[in-house]
């Protein structure tokens, strides 16, 4: 009996966000082991961690020549990463924004929401351009540490009780040593794991969104743009309303936007890297999508420079332009 490729979709869906949430979980505990910053582990390591299932359906998309999937995937989440987690965020509690985040991090934003618009103004992203965005990635990462310095000694106590990185000793019984070196072993373990769960997840979402997309006459580009985008923002989304019922959500915004960047950096540059002829945008992708993306980027530094918080006012007008830009999309473009 052959699945309904929503089931499909489903299926993947879920074993997608279980290994990224592996991911997540045991990288950030490596990284507690070997004393990396806290907020260094949250900008850099929980980001890409939470970015895990847009890497692994943009390698999906390419190996099955779907490259609009794989562009409209970034695009779409990065949209909904700031109009909806952000701005849902805000809507619950006013949102408190770090000094780092309004200096660094929000200009990063936009310029590389810029530079992307502007590397693929020829329709192409190539291997040279993708190579030019984790050479970017580098830069901002050492920017980073060098800014870490600042980090206090509250957002520490938040990072571990956020993400778990004050590893503690394993029960006795598990079979596992309780010394570093065991405890190292296991989290190795857990992100080996948590990668091959991504993987395959990314493979049925690819596969069975696309079959979607053929059944219902709509583009790739729309169900990157859409579905894909949703569903792999599902970390994002978990990690930041958690955060903010419990109210300790400095590492968790940061994590939110570190991700926007890393998500055109490092996710959308090995995408681009791993395409033998680089990357095809289509033009609304070009000339719709990546310009609102730029555009929210640069929205948030006033928003956040305003007594350096957002509002719930605020935060319900992001939400409220997601969900004008999502009508559009399934109106004008289906």
């Amino acid at each position: 009996m052959t699945l309904h490729p929503a089931l499909v979709f489903l299926g993947g869906l879920v074993v997608l966000v279980l290994g990224a949430e592996m991911v997540l979980r045991g990288a950030a505990r490596i990284a507690g082991l070997l004393r990396i910053p806290p907020i260094v582990i949250g900008l850099t390591i929980v980001s890409v961690g939470t970015s895990t299932p847009e890497l692994a359906v943009g390698i999906a998309a390419v190996n099955e020549g779907r490259d609009a999937l794989a562009v409209g995937n970034i695009a779409g989440t990065n949209l909904f990463n700031i109009l909806v987690i952000l701005g849902a965020s805000a809507l619950i509690r006013p949102l408190p924004m770090r000094l780092l985040s309004i200096r660094l991090d929000v200009p990063v934003m936009i310029l590389t929401a810029l530079g992307l618009i502007a590397m693929s103004a020829d329709g192409l992203l190539a291997r040279a351009e993708g190579a030019v965005m984790l050479a970017v990635a580098a830069v901002y990462t050492v920017a980073l540490v060098w800014l870490s310095r600042l980090e206090s000694t509250a957002m520490r106590r938040e990072f571990a009780e956020e993400y778990g990185a004050a590893v503690s000793m394993p029960r006795p019984g598990l079979g596992l040593p309780a010394t570093p070196a065991g405890i190292g072993a296991w989290n190795g373990v857990l992100l080996v794991a948590g990668m091959t769960l991504t993987v395959l997840g990314a493979e049925l979402l690819v596969s069975s969104a696309s079959t979607i997309a053929r059944l219902y006459g709509v583009s790739d580009a729309l169900i990157g743009l859409t579905i894909v985008a949703v569903g792999t923002s599902a970390p994002e989304l978990a990690t930041t309303l958690v955060a903010t019922i419990r109210d300790d959500r400095d590492v968790a915004i940061g994590n939110l936007l570190g991700s926007s960047i890393f998500n055109v950096l490092v996710i959308l540059g090995l995408t681009c890297v791993a395409a033998p002829g680089g990357l095809d945008v289509s033009r609304d992708i070009l000339w719709i999508d990546l310009p609102l993306a730029a555009l929210v980027a640069i929205v948030c530094l006033p928003v956040f420079r305003s007594e350096r918080r957002v509002s719930r006012v605020e935060g319900g007008m992001f939400v409220g332009t997601y969900l004008l830009y999502f009508a559009a999309l399934l109106t004008m473009r289906t």
